[in-house]
């Protein structure tokens, strides 16, 4: 009995279920391979069937056998679903495994009822339990139905892994966005097969780099000991125009003394004598300026340096042809006319602008000290910070790379505004330009938005050029209570450089900046009757009119506790008189400083 409840599971898969087989796994196949497997699977299990001569119905043992060595060849293939296969199996083989003992107990059962009848209510617990296996045994049965199905819903996303990347499923099934797609890709391919073209393998490159190396270790050995020979011989070349201006000089003065005592007296300086570099660049400068150097043709060694540079930049080698065209004999590439070669032209998918690499070839090959021209450092550092290269711009002023210029400061000022993140550094840049050019107003504009008010007061102070307009245009421009205070108070002994009057009544015919005089005439007001008196007392350069119409101003802008405080100064003050009684009207006639 055992038997039969143990094989009806197994003769469900084998026979029912062979042809479900047929039928639903298909449906969730996902690859070739998986069919090729599950059909190596069928044949191992006719074989084995055949082999082992299993019954084609009812019970046995061998074909439930073959069926879980199957079934574990399944599990080990599966990936996403393992797991549940594992459960399934489990609890198969409990389900068997219960069987088996019941099947043991049943036929103890039946020996016990065969030697005494009197034993009918153990074989009714056997059959329970069997019923209630074979119930339990369905139940699984269904389950495992309800997990097919549920493996067919998985299938629609599990084809959607399938699809084209960076695609989505609408894209995927339209032709034109394929096409479009593939487009896209044909182009990163022809990318990818250009850079590759000029690639060298490790082992090239490796190679070449231990010749280089070798080989600039010889230049070097050879330059230094050029170096010292062209060192000697520069110093000669001094000893021996001494020698000859001396010479000249004692002709001139018709010999009057020997030549044997006027060369000993001089042969001690001339074993000290030495020559420092920039004497050195005179000495050269003179012996070649007129002189093609030995053994070259310069005319062709121009022409070939330009066919090269033609050369590379037509091929778009544009690194190559930048350091070339820095590099170019007597600079004739280093000018406008390169840089504009540069700037219509663009460059691969993903590498720096062509013109960037030209403006960093020059900087590169540009001595420490040596200044670029004008033009090519204002398009250098536009470029340089249009592009987010600040380091190179902080390595040109580092050492002196850059012809200052008004427009240069511009650039700067303008990209400090428009990237706060790099604001400081830039107008640190731009204040040193407009120094250099002696732009006294923009220098201290510049010093005023990097926050050095107390910096920028003391440098308009102490700045003969800087008027009072120039002043003024710099608060307009940079607003500050601070800075206003500092410009319109007396600095060790001498003036102040802006009137208060003049500055308070400027402010508050500017619309924009009429809250600054009001905070300037509230700080006086906060400091008591005194300070005011005093503000306009010091404002020697002042008239009554001036501060009269900072009184008008101030009632205007519903400010009448400033006017009348203001008003109030002036007609304490000794010798006036008012030419009207109303007292927001009163105009002084007479001055009241003495």
């Amino acid at each position: 009995m055992c038997k039969t409840t143990m094989s009806e599971p197994q003769h469900y898969s084998s026979s029912s279920s062979r042809t479900e087989e047929r039928s639903l796994t298909p449906d969730i196949l996902i690859s070739e391979s998986d069919e090729r497997l599950f059909r190596s699977l069928e044949e191992f299990i006719e074989q084995e069937k055949r082999y082992l001569k299993c019954p084609e119905q009812g019970p046995d043992e061998l074909r439930y056998i073959v069926y879980s060595c199957v079934f574990n060849k399944v599990i080990g293939r599966a990936t996403a679903y393992k797991r549940l296969l594992l459960t399934i199996k489990t609890e198969y083989d409990d389900v068997v495994r219960e069987l088996q003992r019941r099947e043991d107990e049943a036929r103890a059962a039946r020996r016990t009822l065969a030697a005494s009848t009197s034993l009918p209510k153990s074989v009714i617990t056997c059959q329970r339990r069997a019923a209630h296996l074979r119930d339990r045994i369905c139940v699984v049965q269904r389950e495992t139905t309800e997990l097919q199905e549920e493996m067919k819903r998985q299938k629609p996303s599990e084809e959607q892994s399938m699809w084209i990347p960076g695609l989505t499923v609408a894209e995927s099934e339209d032709p034109e966005a394929l096409d479009g797609h593939m487009k896209h890709l044909e182009a990163q391919r022809a990318s990818l097969l250009e850079r590759k073209s000029r690639c060298v393998s490790l082992e090239v490159k490796a190679q070449l780099h231990t010749e280089l190396h070798a080989e600039l270790q010889a230049s070097e050995h050879r330059r230094d000991q050029l170096s010292s020979n062209n060192h000697q011989l520069k110093v000669l070349y001094k000893r021996l125009r001494l020698v000859s201006d001396l010479l000249s000089s004692w002709e001139h003065e018709e010999q009057q003394i020997p030549l044997e005592e006027l060369l000993g007296s001089t042969l001690e300086d001339l074993r000290q004598t030495s020559v420092t570099d920039d004497e050195g660049r005179i000495i050269v400068a003179e012996l070649f300026e007129h002189e093609e150097p030995t053994g070259i043709d310069e005319s062709k060694h121009l022409a070939d340096h330009l066919d090269r540079f033609i050369e590379l930049f037509d091929s778009a080698q544009y690194e190559d042809a930048a350091f070339l065209a820095a590099r170019s004999p007597r600079g004739v590439l280093r000018n406008l006319d390169t840089m504009e070669m540069f700037q219509g032209v663009k460059g691969p998918l993903g590498s720096p602008p062509p013109l960037l690499l030209f403006l960093q070839a020059l900087l590169m090959t540009t001595s420490v000290g040596e200044e670029l021209p004008a033009a090519l450092s204002l398009q250098l550092v536009h470029c340089a910070l249009r592009h987010g290269a600040t380091q190179l711009v902080t390595h040109a002023f580092n050492n002196n790379k850059l012809t200052f210029s008004e427009d240069l400061g511009d650039v700067l000022t303008e990209h400090a505004q428009k990237n706060p993140g790099v604001a400081d550094v830039c107008l640190a840049f731009a204040t040193n330009v407009y120094e250099a050019c002696r732009l006294d107003r923009k220098t201290a504009l510049s010093m005023c938005r990097r926050g050095l008010i107390h910096s920028a007061a003391d440098f308009m102070n102490h700045c003969d050029d800087l008027t009072a307009e120039d002043c003024l245009w710099v608060l307009c421009l940079s607003p500050s209570l601070v800075l206003l205070q500092l410009l319109t108070a007396p600095q060790q002994g001498r003036a102040a450089i802006l009137s208060v009057s003049v500055s308070c009544s400027t402010l508050l015919a500017d619309p924009q900046q009429q809250q600054l005089a009001l905070q300037l005439l509230d700080s006086f007001v906060s400091g008591g009757r005194g300070a005011l008196e005093d503000a306009i007392l010091q404002d020697r350069s002042a008239s009554v009119d001036v501060w009269d119409n900072v009184a008008s101003r101030c009632s205007e802008l519903n400010r009448a506790d400033l006017s009348r405080a203001v008003l109030s100064v002036l007609l304490d003050q000794s010798g006036t008189r008012v030419l009207t009684p109303a007292l927001q009207g009163g105009r002084l006639m007479e001055h009241v400083f003495l």
